[in-house]
């Protein structure tokens, strides 16, 4: 009897729990993201948040009427600390994968981009495939869908994880990797920028819909159905007014989704 009491509260507090989430006015919205990963989101020299997630999840925010607070947190634990609450959403170049919708719920897609691989100019190659790489070091982020993606493909080849992406461009730079894979609108950014004397896109990885997912998405917790509905809506508000492709132009220099 005493073990049937436990476990009828546990279900009460579960349920009260999950009532909560839907009766919540979401007058206050925690943002969490990465704060490494230009163009999309980074912490610039003055410590301060930019980026095309910043400026457009911030006008997300103006079209909710909402008062929203930005959270920087290592990638290997932002699900874990949204999973804590920690904060409320995830925006930070999460691709909506199969395997990361059995923890976190996740809102419409407001952007999709190619996926390249970055190597040494003198490379004269325009083949990526795993038999034309056999032998060779790969970086890419850890924790994230380009190193599902070699670890998956590219079984004859060393895949090496980074805790940033910011770390792997260093390591090709000084020639500790031979090519890194990463979103094509962060490469772009590091071969203009610290990479440009001695790197190059070498050419466009090919989409595994089961590791990539259909594209980025906002994270959250799966009880939070009514935070997701007003996301849902302000984001669609957002492709309807240009406003969503006014940052992505801004930032990416296209359109958010490809």
């Amino acid at each position: 009897m005493k073990m049937l009491r436990i476990l009828m509260a546990t279900a009460f507090v579960a349920t009260a729990g999950a009532a909560m989430a839907q009766t919540k006015t979401w007058n206050e919205i925690r943002i969490g993201t990465e704060g490494a990963y230009p163009p999309f989101n980074n912490l610039n020299a003055k410590k301060e948040l930019e980026g095309f997630e910043i400026d457009y999840m911030n006008d997300l925010c103006a079209k909710m009427k909402v008062k929203c607070t930005w959270v920087v947190q290592d990638w290997d634990g932002i699900i874990p600390a949204l999973l804590s609450n920690k904060y409320d959403v995830i925006v930070a170049g999460m691709n909506a994968t199969p395997e990361r919708a059995k923890r976190v719920a996740f809102t419409d897609i407001y952007t999709r981009t190619p996926i390249s691989m970055v190597g040494a100019k003198s490379i004269t190659s325009t083949d990526i495939s795993p038999t034309a790489l056999k032998g060779k070091s790969i970086g890419a982020q850890g924790s994230t869908i380009h190193m599902n993606f070699l670890e998956a493909h590219y079984k004859a080849s060393t895949a090496r994880p980074y805790p940033t992406q910011e770390e792997a461009n260093l390591d090709l730079i000084n020639g500790r990797l031979d090519y890194i894979v990463a979103d094509r609108e962060a490469l772009e950014d590091f071969v203009k920028g610290k990479g440009k004397d001695c790197c190059k896109i070498v050419a466009d990885v090919p989409r595994d819909a089961a590791i990539h997912g259909p594209g980025v998405g906002m994270a959250m917790r799966k009880e939070d159905d009514a935070l997701r509905a007003k996301l849902n809506a302000a984001i669609a508000e957002s492709i309807k007014d240009g406003s969503m492709d006014k940052h992505a132009m801004k930032w990416l220099g296209k359109k958010a989704i490809q």
